[in-house]
Protein backbone atom coordinates (compact mmCIF):
# COMPACT_ATOMS: atom_id res chain seq x y z
CA UNK A 1 0.00 0.00 0.00
CA UNK A 2 1.20 3.52 -0.70
CA UNK A 3 1.89 6.21 1.90
CA UNK A 4 -1.23 8.06 0.72
CA UNK A 5 -3.33 4.93 1.23
CA UNK A 6 -1.92 4.38 4.72
CA UNK A 7 -2.69 7.98 5.70
CA UNK A 8 -6.30 7.82 4.47
CA UNK A 9 -6.76 4.36 6.05
CA UNK A 10 -5.43 5.72 9.37
CA UNK A 11 -7.92 8.60 9.28
CA UNK A 12 -10.74 6.12 8.64
CA UNK A 13 -9.47 3.96 11.52
CA UNK A 14 -9.40 6.92 13.93
CA UNK A 15 -12.93 8.00 12.99
CA UNK A 16 -14.28 4.46 13.27
CA UNK A 17 -12.49 3.74 16.58
CA UNK A 18 -13.96 6.84 18.19
CA UNK A 19 -17.48 6.50 16.77
CA UNK A 20 -17.61 2.75 17.54
CA UNK A 21 -16.20 3.39 21.03
CA UNK A 22 -13.69 0.53 20.72
CA UNK A 23 -12.30 1.48 24.12
CA UNK A 24 -13.60 3.88 26.78
CA UNK A 25 -10.56 6.11 26.16
CA UNK A 26 -11.18 6.23 22.41
CA UNK A 27 -14.88 6.93 23.02
CA UNK A 28 -13.96 10.03 25.04
CA UNK A 29 -10.92 10.97 22.94
CA UNK A 30 -10.36 14.51 21.77
CA UNK A 31 -10.33 14.59 17.95
CA UNK A 32 -7.31 16.95 18.09
CA UNK A 33 -5.40 14.29 20.05
CA UNK A 34 -6.63 11.17 18.30
CA UNK A 35 -6.24 12.01 14.61
CA UNK A 36 -2.74 13.62 14.79
CA UNK A 37 -1.48 10.79 17.03
CA UNK A 38 -2.84 8.21 14.60
CA UNK A 39 -1.23 9.99 11.64
CA UNK A 40 2.09 10.25 13.49
CA UNK A 41 2.58 6.46 13.55
CA UNK A 42 0.63 5.26 10.51
CA UNK A 43 3.78 5.10 8.34
CA UNK A 44 6.15 3.90 11.07
CA UNK A 45 6.09 0.14 10.27
CA UNK A 46 7.62 0.92 6.85
CA UNK A 47 10.81 2.16 8.51
CA UNK A 48 12.04 -1.31 7.51
CA UNK A 49 12.04 -0.28 3.81
CA UNK A 50 14.78 2.21 2.77
CA UNK A 51 12.70 3.40 -0.21
CA UNK A 52 9.57 4.11 1.82
CA UNK A 53 8.55 7.65 2.75
CA UNK A 54 10.09 7.34 6.25
CA UNK A 55 12.92 5.11 5.09
CA UNK A 56 14.18 7.80 2.71
CA UNK A 57 14.19 10.42 5.47
CA UNK A 58 15.76 8.16 8.11
CA UNK A 59 18.12 6.01 6.04
CA UNK A 60 20.53 5.69 8.96
CA UNK A 61 17.79 3.80 10.82
CA UNK A 62 15.97 2.18 7.93
CA UNK A 63 18.91 0.39 6.33
CA UNK A 64 20.02 -1.54 9.44
CA UNK A 65 16.41 -2.53 10.20
CA UNK A 66 15.94 -3.67 6.59
CA UNK A 67 19.13 -5.75 6.73
CA UNK A 68 18.19 -7.32 10.05
CA UNK A 69 14.52 -8.10 9.40
CA UNK A 70 13.65 -7.35 5.76
CA UNK A 71 10.54 -5.51 4.61
CA UNK A 72 7.32 -6.56 6.30
CA UNK A 73 9.13 -8.51 8.94
CA UNK A 74 9.37 -7.65 12.62
CA UNK A 75 7.99 -4.10 12.25
CA UNK A 76 4.76 -5.47 10.78
CA UNK A 77 4.07 -7.84 13.68
CA UNK A 78 2.05 -7.74 16.87
CA UNK A 79 5.31 -8.39 18.72
CA UNK A 80 6.61 -5.00 17.54
CA UNK A 81 3.48 -3.33 18.90
CA UNK A 82 3.77 -5.10 22.27
CA UNK A 83 7.50 -4.36 22.66
CA UNK A 84 6.99 -0.71 21.69
CA UNK A 85 4.24 -0.26 24.27
CA UNK A 86 6.35 -2.00 26.92
CA UNK A 87 9.45 0.10 26.13
CA UNK A 88 7.36 3.25 26.23
CA UNK A 89 5.93 2.32 29.61
CA UNK A 90 9.36 1.43 31.02
CA UNK A 91 11.30 4.39 29.60
CA UNK A 92 8.85 7.27 30.03
CA UNK A 93 9.04 8.90 33.46
CA UNK A 94 5.90 8.62 35.57
CA UNK A 95 5.61 12.41 35.87
CA UNK A 96 5.76 12.89 32.09
CA UNK A 97 2.26 13.67 30.95
CA UNK A 98 0.85 12.01 27.85
CA UNK A 99 -2.92 11.81 27.56
CA UNK A 100 -4.29 8.29 27.28
CA UNK A 101 -6.09 9.16 24.03
CA UNK A 102 -2.77 10.17 22.46
CA UNK A 103 -1.14 6.86 23.46
CA UNK A 104 -4.09 4.88 22.10
CA UNK A 105 -4.04 7.02 18.95
CA UNK A 106 -0.34 6.23 18.43
CA UNK A 107 -1.09 2.52 18.84
CA UNK A 108 -4.10 2.76 16.54
CA UNK A 109 -2.01 4.42 13.80
CA UNK A 110 0.59 1.68 13.93
CA UNK A 111 -2.06 -1.06 13.92
CA UNK A 112 -3.92 0.62 11.04
CA UNK A 113 -0.77 0.28 8.92
CA UNK A 114 -0.54 -3.43 9.67
CA UNK A 115 -4.23 -4.00 8.90
CA UNK A 116 -3.95 -2.02 5.65
CA UNK A 117 -0.97 -4.12 4.55
CA UNK A 118 -3.04 -7.24 5.22
CA UNK A 119 -5.25 -6.13 2.31
CA UNK A 120 -2.40 -6.73 -0.15
CA UNK A 121 -1.28 -10.08 -1.61
CA UNK A 122 2.00 -9.95 0.36
CA UNK A 123 0.19 -9.82 3.71
CA UNK A 124 1.97 -9.41 7.03
CA UNK A 125 3.68 -11.76 9.53
CA UNK A 126 1.47 -10.89 12.52
CA UNK A 127 3.04 -13.65 14.61
CA UNK A 128 6.66 -12.92 13.67
CA UNK A 129 9.13 -14.69 13.98
CA UNK A 130 6.69 -17.26 12.64
CA UNK A 131 6.66 -16.78 8.86
CA UNK A 132 2.92 -17.22 8.39
CA UNK A 133 1.47 -14.36 6.37
CA UNK A 134 -1.98 -13.04 7.22
CA UNK A 135 -3.73 -11.51 4.22
CA UNK A 136 -7.02 -10.65 2.61
CA UNK A 137 -5.74 -9.69 -0.85
CA UNK A 138 -8.30 -7.10 -1.94
CA UNK A 139 -5.71 -4.66 -3.29
CA UNK A 140 -3.41 -5.79 -6.07
CA UNK A 141 -0.49 -3.62 -7.14
CA UNK A 142 -1.21 -4.13 -10.86
CA UNK A 143 -4.60 -2.47 -10.32
CA UNK A 144 -2.80 0.79 -9.64
CA UNK A 145 -3.36 3.37 -7.00
CA UNK A 146 -6.98 4.15 -7.90
CA UNK A 147 -8.55 1.08 -6.30
CA UNK A 148 -6.55 1.70 -3.13
CA UNK A 149 -7.63 5.36 -3.03
CA UNK A 150 -11.30 4.49 -3.67
CA UNK A 151 -11.29 1.77 -0.99
CA UNK A 152 -9.64 4.00 1.63
CA UNK A 153 -11.88 7.00 0.90
CA UNK A 154 -14.88 4.64 1.01
CA UNK A 155 -13.75 3.52 4.46
CA UNK A 156 -13.61 7.15 5.61
CA UNK A 157 -17.19 7.67 4.38
CA UNK A 158 -18.30 4.42 6.07
CA UNK A 159 -16.61 5.45 9.33
CA UNK A 160 -18.35 8.83 9.21
CA UNK A 161 -21.66 7.09 8.47
CA UNK A 162 -21.25 4.67 11.39
CA UNK A 163 -23.84 5.77 13.96
CA UNK A 164 -22.26 7.24 17.05
CA UNK A 165 -23.75 6.30 20.39
CA UNK A 166 -24.30 2.64 19.50
CA UNK A 167 -23.95 0.27 22.47
CA UNK A 168 -20.32 -0.39 23.36
CA UNK A 169 -18.18 -2.98 21.61
CA UNK A 170 -18.84 -6.38 23.18
CA UNK A 171 -21.09 -9.43 23.29
CA UNK A 172 -24.38 -7.49 23.24
CA UNK A 173 -23.00 -4.33 21.67
CA UNK A 174 -22.91 -2.95 18.15
CA UNK A 175 -21.27 -5.96 16.41
CA UNK A 176 -24.19 -8.17 17.45
CA UNK A 177 -26.74 -5.49 16.58
CA UNK A 178 -25.09 -4.92 13.20
CA UNK A 179 -25.16 -8.67 12.51
CA UNK A 180 -28.82 -8.90 13.57
CA UNK A 181 -29.74 -5.99 11.28
CA UNK A 182 -27.95 -7.55 8.33
CA UNK A 183 -29.53 -10.92 9.01
CA UNK A 184 -33.06 -9.47 9.22
CA UNK A 185 -32.48 -7.53 5.98
CA UNK A 186 -31.38 -10.68 4.18
CA UNK A 187 -34.38 -12.58 5.60
CA UNK A 188 -36.75 -9.87 4.31
CA UNK A 189 -35.19 -10.15 0.87
CA UNK A 190 -35.38 -13.96 0.82
CA UNK A 191 -38.88 -14.40 2.30
CA UNK A 192 -40.79 -12.45 -0.42
CA UNK A 193 -39.03 -14.64 -2.99
CA UNK A 194 -40.16 -17.84 -1.25
CA UNK A 195 -43.76 -16.69 -0.67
Amino acid sequence: MTAEGHIIFAIASAIFAKRAELTPVLAAADWWHLVPATLLTCLLPDIDHPRSTLGQRFRWLSQPIARAFGHRGFTHSLLAVAISLWLFKVNVPADWFLPADVLQGLTLGYLSHIVADMLTPAGVPLLWPCRWRFRLPILRSQSGNQLERILCLGLVVAALWFPAGMPAFGANGWPQQLFDTLQSSVNRLINPLNG
